[in-house]
């Protein structure tokens, strides 16, 4: 029997050789061979260090009789955390026209100077009406970079909108006069993003499926109209667009999307909207949602 302590348990028993870890291989192997100069000094140390280092440490804890013994301590998983650091120069996203029915003041009624008007959720009017967009869920999830350094840009204000399930728009299509549905301004998180709870947009003739939104430096400018960083539209893909619009109430979208392109558009004509298409996941059941990241 050994007298060495490092191999005796906490019975006095000696610990098998075939228990005692690397570490004690090693050094067996060393001492039987030293002579032949098998391992340089240099290259034992670390060699030893190295193998120590990857037994797991052990901790006593109390067994049911109260004997101590050793548990291995486990290595913490690292958890991984958003970033909103530079990536890099991203495309800018191109300029769009705000359309006819922007509601920024521009042709006629301004919706951005109304209290409510900030909101994630914009499915129904607000103020004197509470009308509700009917349609299949979407989330729209916007973040907005800057195009040369790819920063997020935390704090921006974004006023986004687009037509309801028939193709109109509130404010301004007949017998809608008077709701302002499908319109909200939100402000940028600190990884760049917005994200606004609504209703998947028809396809109405002569239009590509798509949603407006126009950027502000933040918030207080934008209710108030002030100078706009950017205004631009995205694109929903043909893929989506299929079954959504073979749900009930987009039947005059089926017809309409037959009879315009991406390249036909005379919006996203110029490039194919390669760079405002946006990302979808989910379902017509559930609702899906549109993710795009744009260079301003």
């Amino acid at each position: 029997m050994t007298n060495d302590p490092r191999w005796i348990d906490a019975d006095g028993n000696e610990i098998d050789e075939d228990h005692r870890g690397l570490v004690y291989d090693i050094r067996t192997l060393v001492d039987r061979r030293r002579a032949l100069g098998i391992f340089g000094g240099v290259g034992l140390t670390a060699l030893l260090a190295a193998c120590a280092a990857d037994e797991p440490k052990a901790t006593a804890t109390a067994s049911p009789s109260g004997t101590a013994s050793a548990t291995p301590t486990p290595t913490p998983t690292p958890t991984p955390s958003a970033t909103a650091a530079a990536s890099g120069p991203i495309d800018e996203v191109p300029d769009e026209t705000g359309g006819p029915y922007p509601a920024d003041g521009s042709n006629g009624v301004n919706v951005l100077d109304d209290s409510g008007i900030v909101r994630s959720d914009i499915r129904s009017s607000f103020g004197s009406s509470t009308t509700v967009a009917q349609g299949v869920p979407l989330t729209i999830a916007l973040t907005v970079r800057d195009a040369a350094t790819g920063s997020a840009l935390a704090g921006a204000g974004v006023y986004l909108w687009h037509c309801d399930r028939d193709g109109a728009y509130s404010l301004y299509s007949n017998g809608l006069e008077n709701e302002n549905y499908l319109r909200g301004v939100q402000e940028t998180d600190a990884n760049g993003t917005v994200t606004f709870t609504s209703i998947y947009p028809a396809c109405y003739s002569g239009r590509w499926p798509h949603i407006h939104f126009e950027v502000y430096s933040d918030v207080a400018t934008a209710v108030a109209s002030g100078p706009i960083v950017k205004t631009s539209q995205i694109a929903l893909p043909e893929e989506t667009n299929a079954v959504v619009y073979a749900t009930p109430g987009y039947e005059q979208s089926v017809r309409n999307v037959s009879q315009v392109s991406l390249s036909s558009d005379n919006v996203f004509s110029d490039d194919g909207g390669i760079h405002q298409i946006a990302n979808m996941s989910g379902s017509a059941s559930a609702g899906y949602t549109a993710a795009l990241t744009i260079g301003v």
